[in-house]
This record gives structure tokens, sequence and C-alpha cells, in this order.
């Protein structure tokens, strides 16, 4: 089944602000959320639609591809998992975008309480990584896999991340009681109101940590480099990006990876432009071969190809091979090569040679049909060379 618009998911228009998108994951977020629906399939997965669509939105990197490409940008994640944003189950929504609501249940503060806190300890993302890849014509036109050495922030061998000494290094949060978060009473005139926010002391993890790692010293993160393989699809063109989730910094303390973004950079081919999913040909051939015709091999993608040349050529002529160009991205359509004719002059002329085009000159043949005041072709290039 096809997905519905992020925009419409969430009731904003295209050009929405971030505020104005903030604001309509709110009000649909608030709709379904399973506390006010119970039992409510239908509510769970529209619940979990807008979190999906305001992940993609309120990202502005992520949003800029999903206006270029739509739901076709997903398929040309270098992961294969697009986004990020599909797949998320409940704990996932909650401990990404509950601070949204001020807490893990926005009907904390709606209600009076009774909503139960989802996602227990706050989860940590670690940061995003940012890595340019050249490719060659060649690489994008039929996808490339490239294998890149990052240097990023890995987990701690040491402590298997934990920021921990040991295993008896951890003690239960005193202020919170584990719970990674703490819960404030306002009385106020309609009522009891009550908030939840992140834990002061443990910083919503719900643990501290007595004696810390003396590798990574609490961190549970280290300086370190990993071997990425990189699927590039076949057709992306420059400056397009591509996102790996997971595969950015590791988060401090078993936290959540960040995403590694991949920047296209195209490398120019020596004798092939590429203009969208065109590839553009500059040929250059003597006005003998244009007039008496010939077969000449030229270079493409996918290497030589031999094209005739017809009696009688024109400079200026664009000739085509369907299909020799770079395809489009997650689709079948692929372009065409385009060959410009150009008729390349002699600068310089034997006597021989001279004396032959002279006597060419005045064939009826060799003039262009000029108008009234116009020169032939022989004579404009007489005073060429003269």
């Amino acid at each position: 089944m096809s997905k519905r618009d992020y925009y419409d998911v969430l009731g904003v228009a295209k050009g929405s602000s971030a505020d104005e998108i903030k604001k309509g994951y709110r009000k649909m977020a608030i709709k379904y959320h399973p506390d006010k629906n119970p039992d409510d399939k239908a509510a769970e997965e529209s619940f979990k639609e807008a979190a999906e669509a305001y992940e993609v939105l309120s990202n502005p990197e992520k949003r800029q591809r999903y206006d270029q490409f739509g739901h076709a940008a997903n398929a040309s994640s270098a992961s294969g998992g697009g986004y990020g944003g599909g797949g998320m189950d409940m704990n996932d929504i909650f401990s990404q975008f509950g601070d949204i609501f001020g807490g893990g249940s926005p009907f904390e503060g709606f209600f009076g309480g009774g909503g139960q806190q989802r996602g227990g300890r706050r989860v940590v993302k670690g940061t995003n990584l940012r890595i340019k890849v050249r490719l060659s014509l060649e690489e994008i036109a039929n996808g490339a896999e490239k294998k890149i050495k990052v240097n990023k922030q890995v987990l701690c061998g040491t402590c298997d991340g934990t920021g921990a000494k040991d295993k008896s290094s951890f003690q239960t949060c005193k202020t919170c009681g584990g719970q990674g978060a703490v819960r404030r009473v306002t009385n106020t005139i309609l009522g009891q109101m009550q908030t939840t926010s992140t834990c002061p002391t443990c910083n919503g993890e719900g643990t501290q940590i007595t004696s810390k790692c003396n590798t990574c010293h609490g961190d549970g993160v280290v300086r370190g480099e990993e071997t990425i393989s990189i699927n590039i699809p076949a057709g992306v063109s420059e400056g397009m990006q591509l996102s790996m989730s997971g595969k950015g910094n590791a988060a401090p303390r078993g936290g959540v990876p960040g995403d590694l973004i991949i920047l296209i950079e195209e490398i120019p081919h020596e004798t092939l432009k590429r203009d969208g999913n065109n590839v553009i040909y500059d040929l250059h051939i003597s006005f003998i071969d244009a007039a008496l015709g010939t077969s000449i091999e030229i270079p493409t993608i996918d290497g030589k190809a031999k094209i005739k040349i017809d009696p009688g050529t024109q400079g200026g002529r664009i000739l085509r091979l369907k299909g020799k160009g770079v395809p489009e991205v997650n689709s079948y359509h692929r372009g065409d090569q385009l060959i410009h004719i150009n008729v390349w002059t002699p600068k310089a002329l034997s006597k021989d040679e001279r004396e032959l085009l002279e006597k060419l000159q005045n064939s009826p043949n060799f003039k262009p049909n000029p108008g009234k005041n116009e020169k032939s072709f022989f004579e404009r290039m007489k005073e060429y060379f003269e």
C-alpha cells in the first residue's frame, strides 16, 4: 500500500514552518494517542504514521530529500532504510519525541495524570556524520559499492559502552528511583496538573556510575575507525545526499547511534558531459567526412560504440543513441547519449590541397545556396586562409 503524503498526515501545507509542523504533529499525536484510544489498532497506526511524518519533516536534510523525491527517496537510501522513519515502535516514538509534550505522555498535563510513561529512561542519540563520496560517470550510471574508512566515535571496548568500570559500579538514581524522569504536581484553578521532565540528577538514564571506566572515563565511547560499505544506487547526481541509519557516531552509554550522511560528488569525465539523465559528446569531423559520410568510433558510458555519419551531414546536427545515458534513481528509465556534430575546417593547406579546393569552389554542389548578399562557403573559407 502506498504511503500518504507526510504533509497531509500532519494536516499542514508543504511550505509550513518548523513550528507549524511541530504543532501539526502535536495535534495528531494527541488525537491518536494510545492513552486516549486504548486497544484501538487503527488509532495506534495513525499515531505511528504521524510520528514517522514528523521525524522526516522536522529534520531539514530529510525534509529537503522528501520535498525533492517524495517517498521514492526511501528506496535510494544507501542503507536501504530510507529516511529512517519506517518501522518505529512505541518506545522509539516516546524516547525520540516525548519532549514535544514536555514529558513521556502528553496526557499527564491535559488530564491530571493517569497516562503511563512509555519508553522508560531517556535514550540519547549519537551525532550524525557527514562524508563526501566522489564518483565517476560510469559509477553513477551503473551504481557502485564503496568501502570507506570513517573516523568516528565508537563504543568503548573495555566497558562495552556502559561507561562503568564493572557491573557493580551502577546504582539506581535516588532522585527518580530509576525511572529517568521526575513528576511534578501543580495546583491550578482547574485542579491538579501533573507534568513530567527528565531527571536532573541522572539526565534521564535512571542510574548513576559510582566508578567510571578507565578507558572512556565514563563516556562509553572512544575515538576509533570503522570501515563502512556503502551501496550507491545508479543515477545519483552532484549534491545529492544519502543517509545510512545508525552508521554515525555511537551514543554515550548504550544510546542510539547517529546517522551517516553521504554527499555525492561527480568526477568530471574526460570526453563526456552529463546533462540531467542525458550524456553529451562533441564530435569533430572534417568537411570531407561530412560530405562523403563515414563510420566513427566514439566513447560511451558502456565503452566504445561505432556510429554512422551519413553523406551530406551538416554541422550542428545532433545524433541520438537511445538508452546510452544515465538512469533515473529508482527507475527503469534511462537517458540518451546526444552526439553534437561539429564540422572541422583545416587552418593550413598544401598547394595541391588548395588547388583542388579551388577547382571545386565553383561546383553547384559546394555552394550552400547563399542569399543575394551572402558569399559561398568556399569564398568565405578562401578569405579565411588568405
